[in-house]
């Protein structure tokens, strides 16, 4: 049968990674998970126990293609609460996982054939979705100097568009008011769209994350329930556009997804309110971070840039190999812990990086770092 060229996308690593992990635990093993960015703990209690009370009275149907009302106005009221920004509920626009609304951001900006910044190491699948919508993605190489995020002088002149995440995967690093402003003014100047991921906010040591949406109103903005409110599985997520192109989006989600999912939403709603244990998971994370930084060295692993936020440790193991993709395998293999190579993160300098993540319990951190000193010599 006849294919499109637009399919011929790359793994997403980490999945694949995942999957071996799956196939050593089928065959008996016990593997400690470091690879992939998904909380060890469940939707909060009283998501479940919302939805458990809608599922016994209501037929959880289509709702409307932007979000429930009630949704849109509680993440409005997030904005005011984090930020300090008065947010129009109009403006925000739920979708299914901040996946969906990448493809919904990409659809509605750009052009085939646009080329797209991005900071690399970043994100795989910004790289991947541009690629399925005939767009050009274009990597922006970052230094350790300025904590692996890009910088506005070598943002170049013909983009359409312009990608930033802060807190950053696989990095962990923020962009403080002063940088990401000077991003958002170096996107303006060349007239480039801005595309501000912020799916780790909430998840942040010492100063918080600062959200585009106190720069600018003509930035687009990208959130998740997946990461803070612990709802990977459950794929919900939102965004907010520029009041004007509302309606825009509207007809693409209409006409691509109808609606995220109802059941997703209702959940959604309660975790909004469920700070106390939401909190608590910040404090294993930032508990399991202290043990990263202190048993990774201790391990044999030394460069590192310590993250502002999220819960991941992106690592330079050039001194231990010149192929991270073959070493985390064995890593896998002999230590029983997955790992993510960087070159899903950074296809040119990804070979010598690995991510490791730090959001499962806290005595997986440590029995995973006890097989990492041990595999390295180090135990």
């Amino acid at each position: 049968m006849r294919v499109s060229r637009r399919g011929e996308v790359d793994p997403f690593i980490v999945m694949d990674v995942m999957e071996a992990a799956r196939r050593a635990e089928a065959d008996g093993r016990h593997i400690v998970h470091m690879e992939v960015g998904q909380p060890g703990t469940p939707a909060p209690a009283g998501a479940r126990a919302a939805l458990a009370r809608a599922m016994a009275g209501d037929p959880l149907g289509y709702t409307v293609a932007l979000g429930l009302p009630a949704l849109r106005e509680r993440i409005a009221g997030l904005y005011a609460d984090w930020y300090g920004v008065q947010l129009n509920p109009e403006r925000v626009i739920v979708t299914p996982g901040s996946s969906g609304a990448f493809i919904l951001a990409f659809t509605a900006l750009f052009d085939a054939g646009d080329r797209v910044g991005l900071g690399e190491p970043g994100y795989p699948s910004y790289r991947q979705i541009l690629r399925a919508l005939s767009l050009q993605p274009v990597g922006i190489p970052t230094r350790m100097e300025n904590r692996l995020q890009p910088v506005p002088a070598e943002v170049p002149d013909d983009l359409a568009g312009l990608i930033v995440a802060s807190p950053a995967n696989p990095s962990g690093t923020m962009l403080d008011r002063d940088a990401m402003a000077a991003l958002i003014g170096r996107a303006a100047d060349i007239g480039a769209a801005f595309v501000s991921d912020e799916i780790y906010h909430g998840i942040q040591y010492g100063r918080r994350a600062v959200s585009a949406l106190e720069i600018s109103d003509d930035v687009c903005v990208i959130n998740s329930f997946s990461k803070y409110f612990s709802m990977t599985g459950w794929r919900i997520g939102w965004m907010v556009v520029p009041e004007a192109a509302v309606r825009r989006y509207e007809r693409l989600a209409q006409n691509l997804f109808i609606c995220a999912p109802h059941v997703s939403q209702v959940a959604a709603l309660a975790a909004m309110d469920c700070d106390a244990e939401l909190q608590a998971n910040v404090a294993v994370y930032s508990k399991n971070r202290r043990l990263m930084l202190e048993g990774l060295p201790a391990a044999g692993i030394t460069r590192i840039a310590p993250p502002d936020g999220a819960f991941y440790i992106y690592a330079d193991v050039g001194d231990l190999t010149g192929d991270s993709r073959a070493f985390a395998a064995e890593i896998l293999r002999h230590a029983g812990v997955a790992v993510t190579p960087g070159l899903d993160f950074d296809p040119h300098r990804g070979h010598r990086m690995l991510r490791f993540s730090y959001a499962r319990a806290t005595d997986d951190i440590v029995e995973g770092l006890g097989r990492l000193a041990r595999f390295l010599g180090r135990g």
